[in-house]
């Protein structure tokens, strides 16, 4: 594994102990998307389905386990305890940009392409009500961040051992690209400490 991978899993796991955190903490998820959720629920499952039958390492295992985990249970807390989605695409796409027509390939780029667009629900509330809680933007951030550690990630594959996978690649430069507006607000005010409102 290199290190622009492992800096992009770790932010990952950040924004999730950050939601996690600002959902328990304030035991309210006001300024969430549960749309996004739920989505990032549906890419967990379909990519990582292969758990049971394809065995990479205990690092790669017990990710998968967690992200898996982690989702269902923060679905969990938004649903029940702390009461207060585009996927049609994403099937086509998968269905038609795969490496296999193979039922667990379907079911990973299916995951890819939903992946590169779940953060849209919580974009578009933003968007909606121009405003958000610094933690929830703190857990967008990592998550962003998470999203754009992999672009050099792949890079270093190319050059390091000549792997270059298209369909994660162009997922993965949407997904960053939509992250770019809330990244300019999130540097020029939230790390300035003011509040995170977009321009009007």
């Amino acid at each position: 594994m290199n290190l622009f991978r492992l800096i992009g899993d770790l932010s990952h796991l950040a924004s999730i102990f950050i939601l996690v955190h600002k959902i328990t903490t304030t035991r309210s998820c006001r300024g969430l998307s549960f749309k996004t959720q739920a989505v990032y629920f549906a890419v967990f499952l379909s990519r990582y389905l292969d758990l049971f039958f394809r065995y990479v390492s205990a690092y790669n295992s017990i990710m998968k386990i967690f992200f898996i985990a982690s989702s269902g249970y923060i679905l969990y807390l938004m649903k029940f305890k702390y009461r207060r989605i585009p996927r049609r695409p994403s099937i086509i796409l998968g269905l038609i940009f795969n490496y296999q027509f193979s039922f667990s390939e379907i079911l990973w780029s299916f995951s890819i392409f939903l992946e590169s667009v779940a953060i849209l629900p919580q974009l578009f509330m933003l968007q909606r009500t121009g405003e958000a809680e610094t933690i929830t933007t703190h857990y967008l951030a990592a998550l962003g961040v998470y999203r754009a550690f992999y672009i050099p990630n792949w890079i270093y594959r190319y050059f390091s051992e000549g792997v270059v996978d298209p369909i994660a690649v162009v997922a993965g430069i949407v997904q960053t690209g939509l992250y770019l507006d809330f990244f300019y607000v999130y540097f020029t005010k939230v790390l300035q400490g003011e509040k995170f409102e977009l321009p009007a």
